[in-house]
């Protein structure tokens, strides 16, 4: 067995061996794996990245300590003791500047860190790898690990410090990539090589007493997905990495992106195979999108059109009005773009769900469908995991409920998978 860490033995003191990362900012995404988390009685980490949340708002428009309260209400309404949550920072970096030369950049990273750190996030994933203005395409592992060890400088003399670190090269893009990715599994050499120089690095940082705390390493066990397909995780692929975790001697485990929509057994196989951290984001608003499309498709059945929200018609208005945040990412013909816009894995809409016309049409949506519950014959058509939990009495018709327990069937195998 390898060494162990602080926050392995974390998650083995609320029994778990792994534990899932929820990337979202949508309240219900965050509510329901509350929820989830209550119902498991584990600890609950919910992360946010640069793109979202930084010191001028990221597109949420919240700094970290207004995710921080934002979460820890939501939390709070779910029944979570105190105790029991996490929050993590995702792609802390120069990222969001990276038009800027990197000297500039990086003096942005650093007060995002530090609020990050001041608002009591815990986890931090230092991912300095994208190239600024004025740098070479690709940049070498010495330069990406003493950037990494620059912003954790700051997060080790920031009050409150002290946080678990995950670095990592192999990481994709904060929000998605626009275009192919790389599926190669990681090596054992290329993960040793920048777990190396990222121990050199905080050694010449005078960060050897935080080095204990770089719990994690993000690797590319592959597994990802686009558009329409999903690439599944092949263990066997996978085999030299774990072994090579296992004689390493550093007691660290892995972080793996992009595991939404991996089959049910494939969590499970990842947490043994070291994979202890598992992140999903468009995973659970995917799921929430089929919620909130399949009661759409409900209220047209019962509700006479005249008092209908017209939320799918609003949605795909507001998105073609402002495609900003998916036009590079579906191609194709106008009817293989809006194929796309309701349907696609990486779920673009989940950046248009605070647009103000499409909020008031889900207000209209959840009060028609308030005031004319569901009947049976139609969840059973559209929602039949939850028409059969409503049959067994363990779910109202409450269509905010319907849309939390869909989410939570996203979570759910993760959940299975994380305990010990």
């Amino acid at each position: 067995m390898p060494a162990r860490n602080e926050f392995s033995d974390l998650l083995s003191a609320h029994g778990q061996r792994g534990i899932v990362s929820v990337c979202s900012a949508h309240p219900w995404a965050i509510r329901a794996a509350a929820d989830q988390a209550v119902a498991d009685g584990g600890l609950l980490l919910i992360e946010a990245t640069c793109n979202q949340v930084n010191q001028d708002g990221g597109y949420t428009g919240m700094r970290p300590d207004g995710f921080r309260d934002f979460v820890g209400k939501l939390v709070a309404e779910a029944g979570l003791p105190p105790g029991k949550l996490m929050l993590g920072g995702d792609h802390l970096g120069p990222h969001v500047w990276r038009n800027l030369r990197a000297e500039d950049a990086m003096a942005q990273a650093e007060k995002m860190v530090a609020q990050y750190v001041r608002a009591g996030f815990v986890k931090i994933h230092l991912d300095t790898s994208m190239p600024c203005a004025g740098d070479p395409d690709i940049l070498s592992d010495d330069i990406i690990a003493g950037r990494a060890a620059r912003l954790a400088q700051i997060a080790e003399t920031t009050h409150g410090g002290r946080p678990f670190y995950i670095v990592g090269t192999e990481v994709p893009v904060p929000g998605g990539a626009s275009q192919g990715h790389d599926l190669s599994v990681t090596t054992p050499e290329a993960a040793a090589r920048t777990l190396a120089t990222h121990k050199k690095a905080f050694a010449a940082a005078g960060l050897g007493d935080a080095w204990p705390r770089v719990v994690g390493l993000v690797v590319q066990p592959g597994v990802e997905f686009d558009n329409l397909f999903v690439t599944d995780y092949r263990p066997a692929e996978a085999t030299p990495l774990a072994r090579w975790r296992e004689a390493s001697g550093e007691g660290l485990i892995f972080e793996a992106h992009s595991t939404d929509f991996q089959r049910d057994g494939a969590y499970a196989a990842l947490v043994r195979d070291g994979f202890a951290i598992l992140k999903v984001g468009p995973g659970v608003t995917f799921a929430m999108r089929e919620a909130i499309c399949a009661l759409a498709e409900i209220e047209k059945c019962i509700v006479t059109p005249a008092a209908q929200s017209g939320l799918l018609d609003v949605i795909r208005a507001v998105m073609h009005e402002n495609p900003g945040y998916w036009r590079d990412y579906y191609a194709g013909t106008p009817a293989e773009q809006d194929l796309l816009l309701f349907n696609s894995y990486s779920d673009r809409i989940r950046y248009y769900w605070p647009d103000p016309r499409i909020q008031a049409a889900m207000a209209r949506l959840i009060e028609n469908l308030t005031a004319a519950p569901a009947p049976d014959i139609l969840l059973s058509r559209y929602l039949p995991a939850q028409y059969r939990r409503v049959r067994d009495g363990k779910l109202g018709r409450d269509p905010k409920a319907l849309i939390l327990d869909r989410i939570r069937d996203a979570l759910r195998p993760y959940a299975a998978a994380c305990k010990a």
